[in-house]
């Protein structure tokens, strides 16, 4: 299948302290999500950057008891074991729904978790490795192109993963992507200057979508001309 790479470059900012600035900008989009409708959608992903962001984001002054928290990804692994994202997630209140990656059939489950996702999410968070993957989608792995909104990958740095698709993350209202650390500076200026092709942070659409670095990750970016 073809690779629909989207041409403009998503919104970045860089700041001091990139985590709190991502949970505030969650933040005010689930307080909208509320104050508009009663309720609020969230996705979140683990990874390097997940315990700082969502230690911020507990702490945000919000309607916690409408607001449901669903996973963008998780690895095939026991209950407990330390390679889960679900283990982020204790400390963030929320109605919690965890991807059931214990299950026997793996893509029956998938298919179960995708009948319960919401219509549109309010709010997506994602990370992005050094290789430029961000959800489950591993360069080069065939589940960026599934037709499913939920998936699974090929093993992955020693997992199968679990996986909301291209499709769902970018039909959310808003996307916001925390990326830190001097490793990820040549892929984000890769994606963030239109040279992203292969990369598959570059399927996450560009519209509604904040980026927040630190320093280190903008390193390679060029300055603005003019």
């Amino acid at each position: 299948m073809g690779h629909d790479r989207p041409v403009a470059a998503p919104t970045f900012v860089v700041d001091d302290d990139a985590a709190a600035r991502a949970a505030h900008e969650i933040a005010v989009r689930l307080a909208a999500a509320v104050d508009e409708r009663g309720r609020a959608a969230l996705a979140v992903s683990g990874g390097s950057t997940g315990p700082a962001l969502l230690g911020a984001l507990a702490a945000a002054d919000l309607r916690w008891d409408v607001i449901g928290v669903w996973q963008v990804d998780e690895r095939v692994a026991p209950d407990g074991d330390p390679a889960r994202n679900a283990n982020q997630l204790a400390g963030v209140p929320g109605t919690h729904h965890l991807m059931p990656v214990t299950a026997d059939d793996l893509a029956a489950a998938a298919a179960q978790y995708a009948a319960g996702l919401p219509d549109r999410f309010d709010v997506v968070h994602l990370g992005m490795g050094p290789d430029g993957h961000t959800a489950s989608w591993p360069p080069d792995d065939p589940v960026i192109d599934s037709s499913k909104p939920v998936d699974l990958s090929q093993p992955y740095q020693d997992h199968v993963r679990m996986t909301l698709t291209p499709p769902v993350v970018n039909a959310a209202t808003a996307r916001i992507a925390l990326i830190t650390g001097a490793d990820k500076a040549p892929a984000v200026a890769r994606w963030l200057q239109g040279d992203g092709a292969g990369l598959p942070i570059a399927r996450v659409s560009p519209d509604d979508t904040i980026v927040v670095l630190d320093a280190v990750a903008a390193a390679d970016l060029h300055p603005p001309s003019g």
